[in-house]
């Protein structure tokens, strides 16, 4: 049963700043994951499965890399003449209180596109982010949000404290109603948080953007509404009306937009602690083929995942290899995710690493360490941008930055 009376937003973001130099070229959502897939393949998949065909994928920053790979949403059967895959530009603004002209946030985001959920007419309204990664039936959230008569429904899952401050924390009564909600709290005081999956009423979602639009407009001459994040305005109104309800997710979920979750969600994948891979409900992409990766004689590949069309004559350990990878001999990866095509020299070795598409690592060379602290910080993670040359012999510190398309002595 297909659910054409419901819109699906995938808000792709904007600059994605906190991955760094791995979002210098490509929007983060198009960043590779598990080697042969990318992080918007998850929102699409669930959405497919969940058999809600009606997608809007919001783009701003480096559009192209994310159309390209969206295929027109062939690959989660979206490519149709009614409904399906369609791509929104938000309107931007020359205002210089924004980013590059893009909206200030999710919440901004909505209130610019307002007009067109209100001609699309929608009963309602399922908005995500598109670089997290988890397996879920938005049905079951449906469910939820129908039975309850909810203005809004709040998809919820739990993490450590020290996490959970990193989101907006979700506090409910027994009878699922949400009665608190902080968003990004200095000490997060419950391990409940919005996974920033919500389901809205469109027309209490279009009379709450443009009441708070009013209300926090910067200036009259600025094109800055002022909504900025779903937290910082949107969600507290809609709590306060009193009609919001959190229905919580079973299974993993990560916010993988950092380097130490992206980092993490790897190795939970290794680890077996990511269960988002079932044969039922499989994680659909758009990917070109490749031959079948080769391990040599006298490689050593150990809890690690290599992608199609890599070559390994080295030592690869709690790692993952993206497509075509090399790692020549004597070469070592270890605690680290390699993105495709890139090479790993003779002798060098990578360790608590993230290196982007097309990284030469000349031989000898030395790239990131073994910190001491776990979990690891963002600090202690070296990452090292696309299309860029580490020379033989060159040493790459634990934690450094190396933009894209740099040659490192």
């Amino acid at each position: 049963m297909r659910h054409s009376d419901v819109l699906a937003i995938v808000q792709a973001g904007g600059r994605g700043s906190r991955m760094e130099v791995l979002t210098d070229r490509r929007a983060k959502p198009a960043l590779p994951f598990a080697g042969n897939y990318q992080l918007i393949d998850f929102p699409l998949s669930n959405l497919h499965h969940s058999h809600i065909d009606d997608v809007w994928l919001c783009v701003q920053y480096r559009a192209e890399s994310l159309t390209q790979l969206v295929a027109g949403g062939r690959p989660w059967d979206l490519d149709r003449t009614s409904g399906g895959l369609r791509i929104v530009m938000p309107e931007q603004t020359d205002a210089p209180e924004t980013e590059d002209g893009f909206a200030t946030g999710n919440a901004d985001l909505l209130y610019r596109i307002r007009d067109r959920i209100a001609e699309h007419g929608p009963a309602e309204v399922i908005v995500m982010s598109a670089d997290h990664v988890y397996d879920f039936d938005f049905r079951d959230a449906l469910d939820t949000h129908r039975r309850r008569g909810a203005e809004c429904t709040v998809v919820t899952t739990t993490c450590s404290l020290e996490e959970a401050s990193q989101h907006a924390t979700v506090t409910s009564r027994r009878d699922g109603t949400v009665r608190e909600f902080r968003y990004k709290p200095d000490r997060a005081t419950t391990r409940t948080i919005a996974t920033e999956i919500f389901i809205y009423d469109p027309q209490v979602l279009i009379e709450g953007l443009e009441l708070l639009a009013r209300e926090t407009t910067v200036g009259s001459a600025s094109d800055d509404t002022g909504l900025g994040d779903f937290g910082e305005h949107l969600l507290p109104w809609f709590v306060d009306r009193g009609k919001t309800v959190a229905h919580a997710m079973s299974g993993y979920w990560i916010d993988a937009g950092r380097p130490e979750t992206y980092l993490q969600a790897h190795r939970d994948l290794i680890g077996g602690k990511l269960d988002v891979f079932r044969a039922e409900r499989p994680i659909l992409t758009n990917q070109p083929q490749r031959t079948a990766a080769r391990i040599e004689a006298g490689a050593i590949v150990e809890d690690s995942l290599v992608s199609s069309g890599a070559r390994v004559c080295g030592t690869v350990r709690r790692s993952v290899l993206g497509p075509g990878v090399v790692v020549e001999k004597g070469a070592s990866v270890v605690d680290s995710v390699v993105f495709g095509d890139s090479v790993i020299g003779g002798g060098a070795s990578v360790a608590w690493s993230i290196l982007d598409e097309r990284v030469r690592v000349g031989p000898r060379a030395t790239i990131g360490g073994h910190p001491r602290t776990r979990p690891v910080p963002t600090e202690k993670i070296t990452l090292v941008g696309m299309d860029t040359q580490i020379l033989r012999g060159a040493k790459v510190a634990l934690g450094d930055r190396v933009e894209c398309h740099r040659r490192v002595r």
